[in-house]
């Protein structure tokens, strides 16, 4: 495959911790208990909520969705990665270089979504409490996450076409250990301003168009718990939405830095830094967060736990 004297790239070089060389092997021994751990909080998170009927409320109906959501992106980038850590030769091919940018910002804009429908379920929940189950009915339920799974994955064949439609033939290597868009624009042998501006406003949708309503959710939602009389009622009402606004900030923290800036404001070592917190710390905390400080989820865990070992005869 050449245009005129210079050859098509047919694979990318990942080059994300190569400054780190000797220290590669360290990183891999430090990931993998963490990604593992990941997998385990998530597994049980989802096991409990689906064995205990005590949690099939919309609330955790969204809980397991958004733990089985990171699973899947998680198992899009760090696998691979951990492989690479031990590598002499960290290569993907071209098309599984689209495939990964594909899947991961379908789960990764579903993800967005799916925290703006977390939201609007706090909302109904605490400001119309008598309609909750008329409201939050499964269909709707259900419907929430199709609509977000449908933006994703919309967002993710857009873009993932504006990326790989441009020609590389120069250069084949990522500063990064997957292919996001940032590095492997960087490396496109030239790139319109159309192609950057379409990705960046479609950024600028995925991003702030799900957090302007989970802003004005919890804008509605702290009037309505301001009116509550007792301490004790505020607290309790707010506590069940904690979990939901510390992964929100989070999330859109860390998305906002990589996606919501100028390209000349780019920094691989700056990005690698960032992604490692988003895809392996972010998804690690997120699991702990909302089920080591729900007494809730812990009463089922436990009930789980004890008819799984001590089964009724």
């Amino acid at each position: 495959m050449e245009r005129g004297n210079e050859t098509l790239v047919r694979e990318f070089i990942f080059l994300g911790f190569s400054s780190l060389a000797g220290l590669q092997r360290l990183l891999f021994v430090a990931f993998l208990p963490l990604y593992l751990f990941t997998l385990g909080t998530n597994a049980i998170i989802i096991s409990t909520i689906v064995l205990d009927r005590a949690l099939h409320t919309p609330m955790y109906f969204f809980l397991a969705v958004l733990s089985c959501s990171e699973t899947c992106y998680t198992f899009v980038i760090v696998p691979k990665m951990l492989v690479d850590l031990l590598a002499q030769k960290k290569t993907i091919s071209f098309v599984g270089c689209a495939i990964q940018m594909f899947t991961f910002l379908f789960l990764g804009c579903s993800h967005s979504f799916l925290l703006a429908a977390m939201g609007y379920d706090r909302y109904v929940a605490i400001c119309n409490p008598l309609r909750y189950t008329e409201l939050m009915g499964p269909r709707v339920c259900v419907g929430l996450v199709a609509a977000a799974c449908a933006c994703g994955l919309t967002i993710a064949q857009i873009v993932t076409s504006l990326v790989f439609h441009l020609p590389f033939l120069s250069s084949n290597q990522l500063h990064h250990y997957f292919c996001d868009i940032s590095p492997v624009l960087k490396v496109a042998s030239h790139h319109s301003r159309l192609s950057q501006l379409v990705i960046f406003m479609i950024g600028v949708c995925v991003l702030v168009v799900p957090l302007l309503l989970i802003l004005v959710s919890y804008i509605r939602i702290i009037s309505a718990i301001l009116k509550i009389p007792s301490s004790t009622g505020r607290y309790k009402a707010f506590s069940t939405c904690a979990s939901h606004l510390i992964v929100v900030t989070v999330h859109y923290g860390c998305a906002s830095f990589i996606y919501l800036r100028p390209k000349s404001s780019y920094s691989s070592s700056q990005d690698t830094l960032i992604s490692v917190s988003y895809t392996i710390l972010t998804p690690l905390f997120n699991p702990m967060i909302y089920s080591l400080r729900n007494q809730e989820f812990k009463a089922a865990f436990r009930r789980v736990m004890g008819q799984t070992l001590y089964p009724p005869h």
